[in-house]
């Protein structure tokens, strides 16, 4: 549990308590302390709210999905990637992007690189 939800817990704790102990003591009719009710009423409410918040539980982190497209130009042609190590025959779902880099993981031999773009010159 975090710091600041165990203060919260303790804070309400002690107005709860100290609200119910004047609504206690507004009950003498000796004293004649009527505003102590109103006061403990306050009390009671301020250590209700403040447990209600604290045992509240965050909302969880929103997923952000990102899809890269990649434009080609035209008269481009797929050749069949082979592995380096093993020459096995890699498909597209062998290709992860990690870091914004294209990563090779074959699946015959395990290794893994990354591609690189060599000039067609």
């Amino acid at each position: 549990m975090k710091a600041g939800k165990v203060v919260a817990y303790i804070g309400a704790a002690v107005f709860i308590l100290f609200g119910i102990l004047f609504i206690i003591a507004s009950t003498d009719r000796a004293a004649g302390q009527s505003g102590w009710f109103w006061v403990g009423l306050v009390l009671l409410a301020v250590g209700i709210v403040l447990a209600y918040f604290a045992s509240k539980k965050p909302k969880p982190a929103q997923v952000t999905n990102v899809t890269m497209d990649i434009d080609l130009p035209a008269n481009v042609n797929m050749d069949s990637l082979k592995c380096r190590a093993c020459g096995g025959t890699l498909s597209t779902d062998d290709i992860k992007m990690v870091a914004g880099a294209p990563v090779v993981t074959c699946p015959w031999c395990g290794t893994s690189y990354q591609l690189t773009e060599e000039p067609k010159w």
